[in-house]
């Protein structure tokens, strides 16, 4: 099943997200090509593609997992989370509609 993974960043997360973000990528790559990722990414702080030092408020992934508590395990080891750049992350099932 899909799962929504909705991350939100401790402030001024940018220097922690800079320092992490490699092995974040890396791991999130993992599931890219296992074909289970339908999209992640970043919600900038102001509404730019590149918001610059403004940083981020969070991440979303959507993915494939074989339950909640799997997909829950997976966000609590996140890298950002270890790092302390998610202060809160949410994990719901997520059923696809469109397109």
């Amino acid at each position: 099943m899909w799962y929504v993974i909705y991350s939100e960043d401790v402030e001024n997360s940018l220097p922690l997200r800079k320092q992490t973000r490699p092995a974040h990528l890396a791991r999130i790559q993992t599931l890219v090509d296992q074909g289970r990722v339908m999209v992640a990414g970043p919600c900038p702080a102001i509404d730019s593609e590149d918001p610059g030092e403004a940083g981020f408020t969070g991440s979303v992934v959507i993915a494939e997992f074989a339950s909640l508590e799997e997909a829950q395990t997976w966000a609590d080891t996140d890298p950002y989370m270890l790092a302390g750049v998610y202060a809160k992350v949410v994990v719901k099932p997520f059923k696809k509609v469109l397109p």
